[in-house]
Protein backbone atom coordinates (compact mmCIF):
# COMPACT_ATOMS: atom_id res chain seq x y z
CA UNK A 1 0.00 0.00 0.00
CA UNK A 2 1.10 3.54 -0.65
CA UNK A 3 1.98 5.70 2.34
CA UNK A 4 -0.34 8.41 3.56
CA UNK A 5 0.77 11.91 2.58
CA UNK A 6 2.66 10.75 -0.53
CA UNK A 7 1.76 11.97 -4.01
CA UNK A 8 -0.85 9.82 -5.72
CA UNK A 9 0.36 8.30 -8.99
CA UNK A 10 -1.10 10.21 -11.92
CA UNK A 11 -3.10 8.35 -14.53
CA UNK A 12 -5.43 8.68 -17.47
CA UNK A 13 -7.67 5.74 -18.39
CA UNK A 14 -10.78 5.25 -20.51
CA UNK A 15 -14.08 5.08 -18.65
CA UNK A 16 -17.05 2.84 -19.43
CA UNK A 17 -17.97 5.16 -22.30
CA UNK A 18 -14.44 5.12 -23.74
CA UNK A 19 -13.78 8.71 -22.66
CA UNK A 20 -10.39 9.52 -21.12
CA UNK A 21 -10.46 10.29 -17.39
CA UNK A 22 -7.46 11.63 -15.47
CA UNK A 23 -6.80 11.89 -11.77
CA UNK A 24 -7.42 15.56 -10.89
CA UNK A 25 -4.84 17.63 -9.01
CA UNK A 26 -7.43 19.12 -6.64
CA UNK A 27 -10.43 17.89 -4.72
CA UNK A 28 -11.23 14.53 -3.17
CA UNK A 29 -11.30 11.37 -5.23
CA UNK A 30 -11.93 7.79 -4.18
CA UNK A 31 -9.84 5.42 -6.26
CA UNK A 32 -11.01 1.88 -5.65
CA UNK A 33 -9.61 -1.21 -7.30
CA UNK A 34 -11.68 -4.33 -7.82
CA UNK A 35 -10.93 -7.69 -9.43
CA UNK A 36 -13.71 -8.23 -11.96
CA UNK A 37 -16.90 -6.49 -13.10
CA UNK A 38 -20.21 -8.22 -12.51
CA UNK A 39 -18.96 -10.68 -9.90
CA UNK A 40 -20.66 -10.88 -6.50
CA UNK A 41 -18.20 -8.88 -4.36
CA UNK A 42 -17.51 -6.30 -7.04
CA UNK A 43 -21.21 -5.80 -7.66
CA UNK A 44 -21.88 -5.40 -3.93
CA UNK A 45 -19.14 -2.78 -3.67
CA UNK A 46 -20.21 -0.82 -6.76
CA UNK A 47 -23.88 -0.88 -5.73
CA UNK A 48 -22.86 0.40 -2.29
CA UNK A 49 -21.45 3.51 -3.96
CA UNK A 50 -24.57 3.79 -6.12
CA UNK A 51 -26.89 3.54 -3.13
CA UNK A 52 -25.00 6.30 -1.27
CA UNK A 53 -24.30 8.38 -4.37
CA UNK A 54 -26.06 11.54 -3.19
CA UNK A 55 -23.85 11.58 -0.07
CA UNK A 56 -20.72 11.50 -2.25
CA UNK A 57 -22.13 14.26 -4.46
CA UNK A 58 -22.98 16.36 -1.37
CA UNK A 59 -19.32 16.13 -0.33
CA UNK A 60 -18.08 16.84 -3.89
CA UNK A 61 -16.24 13.49 -3.96
CA UNK A 62 -15.53 11.79 -7.28
CA UNK A 63 -15.42 7.99 -7.35
CA UNK A 64 -13.28 5.97 -9.77
CA UNK A 65 -13.58 2.18 -9.84
CA UNK A 66 -10.59 0.60 -11.61
CA UNK A 67 -10.20 -2.95 -12.90
CA UNK A 68 -8.41 -4.60 -15.81
CA UNK A 69 -11.72 -5.26 -17.56
CA UNK A 70 -12.08 -3.90 -21.11
CA UNK A 71 -14.30 -0.89 -21.79
CA UNK A 72 -17.24 -2.90 -23.26
CA UNK A 73 -17.42 -5.07 -20.13
CA UNK A 74 -17.43 -1.95 -17.94
CA UNK A 75 -20.18 -0.40 -20.06
CA UNK A 76 -22.37 -3.48 -19.61
CA UNK A 77 -21.68 -3.57 -15.86
CA UNK A 78 -22.50 0.13 -15.44
CA UNK A 79 -25.71 -0.15 -17.45
CA UNK A 80 -26.93 -3.34 -15.81
CA UNK A 81 -26.65 -1.92 -12.28
CA UNK A 82 -27.26 1.78 -13.08
CA UNK A 83 -23.86 2.74 -11.68
CA UNK A 84 -23.01 6.46 -11.45
CA UNK A 85 -19.38 5.63 -10.56
CA UNK A 86 -16.80 6.20 -13.28
CA UNK A 87 -15.49 2.73 -14.09
CA UNK A 88 -12.00 2.89 -15.57
CA UNK A 89 -10.32 0.28 -17.76
CA UNK A 90 -6.73 -0.54 -16.79
CA UNK A 91 -6.30 -3.49 -19.15
CA UNK A 92 -2.56 -3.90 -18.57
CA UNK A 93 -2.80 -3.34 -14.81
CA UNK A 94 -0.22 -0.56 -14.88
CA UNK A 95 -2.25 1.92 -12.81
CA UNK A 96 -3.29 -0.74 -10.29
CA UNK A 97 0.37 -1.77 -10.08
CA UNK A 98 1.43 1.85 -9.42
CA UNK A 99 -1.02 1.81 -6.49
CA UNK A 100 0.32 -1.52 -5.13
CA UNK A 101 -3.01 -3.08 -6.05
CA UNK A 102 -2.19 -5.61 -8.78
CA UNK A 103 -0.62 -9.03 -8.85
CA UNK A 104 -1.09 -12.77 -9.03
CA UNK A 105 -4.02 -14.58 -7.46
CA UNK A 106 -5.05 -18.20 -7.59
CA UNK A 107 -8.55 -18.54 -9.03
CA UNK A 108 -10.21 -21.84 -9.85
CA UNK A 109 -6.98 -23.84 -10.21
CA UNK A 110 -5.38 -21.09 -12.28
CA UNK A 111 -3.00 -18.24 -11.44
CA UNK A 112 -4.07 -14.91 -12.94
CA UNK A 113 -2.94 -11.30 -12.81
CA UNK A 114 -5.74 -9.26 -11.29
CA UNK A 115 -6.49 -6.09 -9.33
CA UNK A 116 -6.65 -6.42 -5.55
CA UNK A 117 -9.61 -5.00 -3.65
CA UNK A 118 -7.88 -1.90 -2.28
CA UNK A 119 -9.10 1.68 -1.96
CA UNK A 120 -7.39 5.05 -1.70
CA UNK A 121 -8.82 8.44 -0.90
CA UNK A 122 -6.81 11.05 -2.79
CA UNK A 123 -7.11 14.62 -1.61
CA UNK A 124 -5.45 17.41 -3.57
CA UNK A 125 -3.13 14.92 -5.25
CA UNK A 126 -1.95 13.12 -2.10
CA UNK A 127 -2.91 9.84 -0.49
CA UNK A 128 -5.16 10.81 2.43
CA UNK A 129 -6.58 7.37 3.36
CA UNK A 130 -5.73 3.80 2.32
CA UNK A 131 -7.64 0.53 2.73
CA UNK A 132 -6.20 -2.89 1.94
CA UNK A 133 -8.25 -6.02 1.34
CA UNK A 134 -11.56 -4.17 1.51
CA UNK A 135 -14.79 -5.85 2.58
CA UNK A 136 -17.21 -4.75 -0.16
CA UNK A 137 -20.21 -4.80 2.19
CA UNK A 138 -20.55 -1.35 3.79
CA UNK A 139 -17.35 0.05 2.31
CA UNK A 140 -19.07 3.12 0.81
CA UNK A 141 -20.49 4.06 4.21
CA UNK A 142 -17.11 3.50 5.86
CA UNK A 143 -15.52 5.89 3.36
CA UNK A 144 -18.09 8.60 3.98
CA UNK A 145 -17.49 8.43 7.74
CA UNK A 146 -13.69 8.53 7.28
CA UNK A 147 -13.81 11.39 4.75
CA UNK A 148 -15.94 13.40 7.18
CA UNK A 149 -13.35 12.73 9.89
CA UNK A 150 -10.63 14.21 7.65
CA UNK A 151 -12.51 17.51 7.74
CA UNK A 152 -12.83 17.60 11.55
Amino acid sequence: MLDLGTPAPKFELPNQDGDPVALPDHGTVIVYFYPRADTPGCTTEACGFRDRWSAFEDRDVRVFGISDDPVPMLATFAEEYDLPVELLSDTDGSVANAYDSYGERDLLDDTVEIAFRNTYVVRDGEIALAYEGVDPEGHATELLVDIDALDD
